[in-house]
């Protein structure tokens, strides 16, 4: 099978890992996403496997590693120590791929609850630390047979959450490291603006590293807490189908998570949200990925 829907459990947070697994599969679906805090609330990784494979589903990604911008030694230590941790959880659960939201800058560590220097401002510095991070990281995720996924983020969240913010950036810093260690995601929301997003994506997947796809909408206006802006398919402004089928052409078949973060979807009855999310994928984006993966789907052939 191919191009499996997944439940990011970002998309349904008043969910528990036992009522998401429960709910992604009451509504048909295969695959799950968990957030790494959810992890946490069962007892460890050991628990979480278990639970999502007596649920009937696998675990498409773990959500997220990531935050290597930090300057200190201490902040450094913190992020390598952490990461660490994920991609041994990753590994437990069965997840092939560890998203990395690589950080911003140490000005604005403070509004996600972190610290940093005020007046370190320098985005190249920040992001020669991600490098030198991924070093240190590669050893540990071929051991463990896990991909560090970079996650380009949409420009607007540069300072306090990526300092990767264009698909190309995110390959060249993949460039220095195996396919299988370092690959990419391609997410609706962050990289539809991209002129060179056809460009990249074909490039992502002549260098084997398109390993991850997301989608949801880009909503206007921008919520007070921008974090809060991605919407239900259908609902914004993204051409899915154009950008599904580039995915496709590439050579990605694997299983696409829904991941949105809407303070109106998040708060509403988490079957609505899912029965929703399937019938916009089933319209919106599986159509096009099929076609141009030259895949007939079963109600065209019967």
């Amino acid at each position: 099978m191919s191009f499996e829907l997944s439940l990011n459990t970002g998309t349904t947070p008043k969910l528990n890992l036992h009522q998401a697994v429960e709910a992604a599969a009451r509504a048909g679906l295969t695959h799950i996403g968990p957030w790494r805090h959810l992890i946490e609330e069962v007892g460890g990784a050991q628990r979480a496997a278990t639970i999502i494979r007596e649920g009937g589903l696998q675990a498409s990604t773990l959500c997220r590693g990531g935050f290597l911008t930090g300057a200190s030694p201490r902040t450094k230590q913190e992020a390598l120590e952490s990461n660490q941790k994920a991609i041994e959880e990753a590994a437990t659960i069965g997840a092939r791929n560890l998203i990395m939201v690589v950080g911003g800058l140490p000005s604005a560590a403070h509004i996600l609850g972190g610290s940093g220097d005020p007046a370190d401002k320098d985005i190249v510095a920040a992001r020669d630390r991600v490098a030198r991070s991924l070093d240190q990281l590669v050893p540990l995720a071929l051991e463990h047979g896990v991909c560090l996924v970079l996650e380009a983020l949409h420009p607007m969240y540069a300072v306090d959450r990526a300092v990767l913010s264009t698909l190309g950036q995110a390959l060249d810093l993949a460039t220095a490291h195996p396919a299988e260690a370092v690959g990419v995601v391609v997410d609706t929301f962050h990289v539809f603006w991209d002129p060179q997003l056809q460009q990249q994506i074909q490039r992502a997947g002549l260098e084997r590293r398109l390993v991850s796809y997301q989608v949801c909408d880009f909503n206007l206006p921008i919520a007070s807490n921008a974090l809060q802006s991605r919407g239900m398919m259908g609902d914004g402004h993204i051409d899915f189908a154009t950008i599904s089928r580039w995915v496709a052409r590439a050579g990605y078949r694997g299983p696409v998570e829904v991941e949105i973060f809407n303070d109106e979807i998040n708060s509403q009855d988490p079957h609505l949200t899912l029965a929703t999310m399937s019938q916009r994928y089933e319209s919106l984006v599986l159509p096009h990925l099929e076609q141009a993966a030259g895949i007939h789907p079963a109600s065209a052939i019967n």
